[in-house]
């Protein structure tokens, strides 16, 4: 599987991919909202595209289809539910389906409800397993709730999915946010050396040369996943005192998610 990251230089701060077999050249597309470069870059690659695949029903990750079905006549992939609000999907999915891309590519389907309730995260096969989580799970942080969406589900699919993924994961998300997310992190827990260290790197990464972190990296990092961590339960505490001296992994996450709309 060869996977290109395609930095949109957009106000969204986009990232659109593109998934390809190495034996056929054929490729799926990834939430193309920036259809122009997509193209050239499969032009320059060599790549036929056959497939997009929407993460879910957002205008920023959905934008690109009308152009990229026309330039290539590919099928359009998204969660069923979202049928109504993708006009251009030709095939629903749900949890359990499997994507194939050329000969060698496959890719598992996760329904992964919580930025909003038909978004669909992709977890390809193979020795080195990658997650191409859109709005869910971006690196060091956690999607918002705001469109659709509800953060009670959103824990349950960080607590009973994401987290039981093999630590190698490699984390492709919908947009670059790492730098403010890493803040945020120092923030609850401000004591945090690996995140701190990561912080330095990103405020001078290129976007279009990102840092690709991995679910074990993310499991240090990112404080949606620390959740039981006793530095981020008394930082978030001093903030919001109604929330009980020990509370639950769920209530923990419930609040960082509010935090984090407010900060």
């Amino acid at each position: 599987m060869i996977v290109e990251q395609i930095w949109t230089a957009n106000a969204w701060r986009n990232f659109n991919y593109l998934v390809a077999c190495p034996e056929t050249g054929e490729a799926l597309a990834v939430d193309p909202l920036d259809h122009r470069k997509c193209l050239a870059r499969a032009r320059e690659r060599g790549w036929t595209v056959r497939q997009v695949l929407n993460t879910h029903e957002h205008g920023d990750h959905t934008g690109g289809n009308a152009a990229m079905v026309a330039a290539t006549g590919a099928q359009v992939l998204a969660h069923a539910n979202a049928v109504s609000r993708i006009p251009e999907m030709t095939r629903g999915l749900k949890a359990g389906d499997v994507i194939t891309v050329g000969r060698t590519v496959e890719l598992d389907c996760l329904d992964t409800p919580g930025h909003t309730m038909a978004h669909i995260c992709l977890l390809s096969r193979g020795d080195q397993p990658a997650l191409f989580s859109g709005d869910t799970l971006f690196n060091a942080g956690a999607g918002n709730c705001h469109n659709g969406g509800h953060p009670r589900q959103l824990y349950q699919t960080f607590a009973g999915q994401l987290a039981r993924l093999p630590d190698a994961t490699c984390i492709y998300p919908g947009h670059d946010y790492l730098a403010r997310n890493l803040a945020f992190t120092l923030d609850r827990e401000p004591t945090n050396a690996r995140a701190g260290e990561l912080s330095k790197e990103a405020a001078h990464m290129d976007p279009a040369r990102p840092i690709v972190t991995t679910l074990g990296l993310e499991k240090e990092i990112n404080v949606f996943f620390r959740l039981q961590n006793a530095e981020v339960i008394r930082q978030l505490r001093a903030r919001l005192p109604d929330l009980p001296e020990s509370p639950t992994p769920e209530d923990v996450f419930l609040a960082l998610r509010e935090l984090r709309n407010r900060w």
